[in-house]
Formats: structure tokens, C-alpha cells, sequence
């Protein structure tokens, strides 16, 4: 009902009259009453009804002439119904790796930070400028990896991004597509897709109990090898100390990139954490972490530690500024880091995940099953009996329980002479405290069903 007198009439007028061309009710070619005579019958002023006829003349939707009158100039047909889209289940026990206990998020010291950033944020920093990301979060990125992961950097040599994916994408961009990037067989799938996805192969390269078989790089001719050094995903080994020396030496003879993909780096549990290949030369290792599995996967935050080569060119990739990163996440994240926030957040994560991984452990324990990853991150590696692995992940979603198999994980260009184990990934930092118990439960009753 259009009302007299309401401010809102005309565009009261313009809605109905627009939305009769949509559905079909006023056809191409349909003539209006003149404006005197509608302003009447709807107790307008006439001048509202012209200047919505003169409105919709203006968009397209109707056509006017002197001495013609008004017509309808364009119908169009009632589109179709809008399709339902499949939202992802929220599943009753989320044991997906990778996802950290989001109900621990430090709301009340974010917020705070928050508000120290925005209020000691000078103008130029709500503008887009440096395009490496704020110099603040830099800062304190230079600090903090220094003293925990051990480091070597500077501001200038940090680029923010809006995760490790992100990360990946970029150096993908860089390398380009002639030549293909090692990976390990066994590894996080999302980055192969990704690189995938700009045209740029991946190969494989084994992996053992010591970590990636660096010795497999001699016979490829690849620009850069993708590794978990820290903690290998999924089997969850540190790279052999040896090792660590030998990528870095093949990285100096052939002239190639080493990516450490520090994911979980901080969640060391049992003895100290293995420091960033990173340190052993700077100029040679890309360094890539992100805030997804400490804080939240939203949060779309992370850092690469390039070598001055890379810098430029990863800037060009990501088109010269910073249009993937929200400066006042940045920001917040920078006041986090320097008022010590982070770092209570992690040892309060760090020793509650533990309490987690000790008692998932407990209650896997009696099925005589391989246990693996267990001296850092979020995650577990159950190995299962051949072929058990798709029989536990059908009873586990009617269970509705998320979890991830080991297969996915595998390259698809691996060869007969990678094994192949079944098995699932277990994470054990997702579920809210009150609600670890009951996923444990479930997972048990999955696994006691499914091997019987």
C-alpha cells in the first residue's frame, strides 16, 4: 500500500511499479495511466507520480514520449526460483585437523587491543600504504619469530597475507607454471589444488620416518620443494636434522627455494620446539605461518619471511598493495602480539590441547591401533588395517563425527613405491572443553563398530 503524504511514496511507487515489469504483470508495451490520473487514484501529488514515471524512464524500465504518453519499454520474465545452496552440516563432534577450540578465542584481550589499535592508529594507517602490510604487525612479527621460532629477519623482509593458502598462491605466481614445485607425497592437499589452480604442476617426493627424502630433489628440476619441516603433515616426524642440512645444500647448488610451512609450530609439547629451517639460510627458505591455528581460521592473517629476491616480485603478484588483508585485523593483531597477549593465549592453548591429546591418546590406546603426531600441533594420525579406512569415515559422518582421511592427504602422482597406509586424522583441538568427552566417545564407538 503506497500512503499519501509519506516521504517514502515515491519510492514506494518506483518498488511496485518495478516490481510489476519483473514479475510479468505489466508487460513490454503496456501503457500507464496518464500521471494526472494515477496521482488521483492513489491520492498522490501529481508531481511524485512524474518523477517516478521520469525515475524508471531514466533506468530502462519504461519509455515516454510527448502527446505518446508512458509504456512499459522492457518486461522481463519472472526469473527462476532461486536454487536452495548446500550449506555444510555444522557435524555434532568436529574432530577436522586443523581447526583450534574457537570457543577459547581471547575476546575480551582482542577487543582491547582492538581498541589500543584504532585509537593510536594514525591516519596513514587506515589508508592503503605500505604494500608488505602495516609496518606495526611487521614489527612485531620480527620480534616474536625471532625469539620463538628462531627467525632471521627484519620488517622489510615480511609480507603480510591473508594466510599460508594465500602464501602459497603468491609463490606459485612467482615461480610460474614452466617447471613443477616439489611437495611431500603425503601432504596438505589445499596447496596442491592451489597451485593447480594457476596452472603450476606439483610433484612428489617421499617421505619416511626421518620426514621428506630430500635426496629425491636431485633427480627433479624444480624451482622450489614445499615442506613441514617442523612437524611433517600428517605423519607428524621433524625433519631429520640431516636433512634439514641437506635441503638446505640442494637449494644452494640448484639455485631453488625451500617453502617451510611453520603450521602448528608453536603447539610443541613433550621437549622444545624444533626451530625454523628458516634460520639455516634466510636467503634460500621461505618462511609462511598464519594466525588460523592458533586464534581462529578466520581470522585471515598471516606472514611470509621472504629472501630479498622474492620480495618485489611477491609484491607484484599480489598486485602492488595490500588488497587481500584487512588493516585493522593487521593492526589489532600487531597491539596482540606486543602487549603479550599472544603469548598467554598460546601457553593456556598449548597446555589444554596437551590435557586433550593425553586423553584422546588413553582412549585409543586399547585398540591396538598406530598412533602418530603426537609431540606437537592439534592433530593425531590413527593408522588403520588395510582397507578399514573407508568403512570408519562412512560410520563416523552417520555418527556425525568430522574427521579426515589419510587418503586425501596422498599426491595423486605418488608412485607403487610410496605406501599408501589407511588411516584417519584426528583433531583434538576443535570441540569446546564440555564437549571433547562426548566426541571421544563417539569416536571410540566408531572405531569399536567399524573393526570388530
Amino acid at each position: 500500500m503506497i500512503e499519501p503524504g509519506s516521504r517514502t511514496a515515491r519510492e514506494q511507487l518506483i518498488t511496485a511499479l518495478r516490481e510489476g515489469i519483473r514479475s510479468g504483470r505489466l508487460g513490454t508495451d503496456t501503457r500507464l495511466p496518464p500521471s494526472r490520473a494515477l496521482a488521483s487514484d492513489l491520492g498522490l501529488a501529481r508531481n511524485t507520480v512524474a518523477e517516478a514515471y521520469a525515475e524508471l524512464v531514466a533506468e530502462g524500465w519504461l519509455a515516454s514520449r510527448q502527446g505518446a504518453g508512458t509504456w512499459v519499454a522492457r518486461a522481463t520474465a519472472p526469473g527462476p526460483a532461486p536454487r536452495p545452496r548446500r550449506i555444510p552440516a555444522v557435524p555434532r563432534h568436529n574432530l577436522m585437523p586443523g581447526s583450534p577450540d574457537v570457543s577459547e578465542f581471547p575476546r575480551s584481550a582482542w577487543l582491547a587491543s582492538a581498541r589500543r589499535a584504532i585509537t593510536d592508529a594514525p591516519v596513514s594507517a587506515l589508508r592503503m600504504g605500505d604494500p608488505r602490510g602495516p609496518a606495526v604487525l611487521r614489527e612485531a612479527l620480527t620480534e616474536y619469530l625471532g625469539r620463538v621460532r628462531g627467525v632471521r629477519t627484519n620488517p622489510e623482509s615480511i609480507v603480510i597475507c591473508s594466510g599460508v593458502r594465500d602464501g602459497v598462491d603468491l609463490l606459485g605466481r612467482v615461480l610460474g607454471t614452466r617447471r613443477p614445485i616439489a611437495v611431500e607425497a603425503h601432504g596438505l592437499f589445499i596447496f596442491r589444488d592451489a597451485l593447480a589452480g594457476l596452472g603450476v604442476p606439483t610433484t612428489p617426493i617421499g617421505v619416511d620416518a626421518h620426514g621428506a627424502v630430500i635426496r629425491d630433489l636431485d633427480r627433479l628440476d624444480t624451482p622450489a620443494v614445499l615442506l613441514t619441516p617442523a612437524h611433517q603433515s600428517p605423519f607428524g616426524m621433524a625433519l631429520h636434522p640431516a636433512r634439514r642440512t641437506a635441503v638446505i645444500d640442494w637449494a644452494q647448488r640448484a639455485g631453488g627455494y625451500v617453502v617451510d610451512d611453520d603450521y602448528d609450530g608453536e603447539f610443541r609439547y613433550d621437549r622444545q620446539p624444533v626451530g625454523a629451517l628458516q634460520s639455516l639460510n634466510p636467503e634460500r627458505v621461505v618462511y609462511l605461518g598464519s594466525a588460523s591455528k592458533s586464534m581462529a581460521q578466520v581470522m585471515r592473517v598471516g606472514w611470509m619471511v621472504l629472501p630479498d629476491a622474492l620480495i618485489d616480485p611477491v609484491i607484484a603478484a599480489a598486485g602492488g598493495a595490500q588488497y587481500h588483508v584487512d588493516a585493522l585485523t593487521a593492526l589489532t593483531l600487531a597491539d596482540f602480539i606486543r602487549s603479550g597477549g599472544y603469548d598467554r593465549h598460546i601457553r593456556r592453548m598449548r597446555n589444554r590441547y596437551r590435557r586433550r591429546r593425553d586423553t584422546l591418546a588413553a582412549a585409543l590406546a586399547g585398540f591396538d591401533l598406530g598412533i602418530g603426531g603426537l609431540a606437537a600441533g592439534v592433530n593425531m594420525l590413527l593408522t588403520l588395517p588395510d582397507g578399514a579406512e573407508p568403512e570408519v569415515l562412512r560410520r563416523a559422518g552417520e555418527a556425525g563425527i568430522a574427521l579426515s582421511g589419510l587418503s586425501i592427504m596422498r599426491h595423486p602422482l605418488a608412485g607403487p613405491d610410496t605406501p599408501d597406509p589407511d588411516g584417519v586424522i584426528i583433531g583434538f583441538g576443535a570441540p569446546a572443553d564440555h564437549a571433547f568427552g562426548p566426541a571421544v566417545d563417539a569416536l571410540c564407538g566408531v572405531l569399536s563398530a567399524a573393526l570388530r
